[in-house]
């Protein structure tokens, strides 16, 4: 049987739009590196700011 990871032991990164910290998912497996933010809406959020 497989060892079980806690949602604890995954890596997090912090958003620079909401400055929350958000944690690893299986979707972000293949391109967790170039991962920067925790949301669609943060990252279309990040564009408004900008202005």
């Amino acid at each position: 049987m497989p060892k079980q990871i806690r949602k604890s032991d995954l890596p997090e990164k912090l958003c620079p739009v909401c400055e929350r910290p958000f944690s690893w998912r299986a979707k972000w497996k293949k391109n967790w590196p170039s991962v920067v933010y925790c949301s669609e809406r943060c990252r279309r959020q990040r564009r408004s700011l900008k202005q």
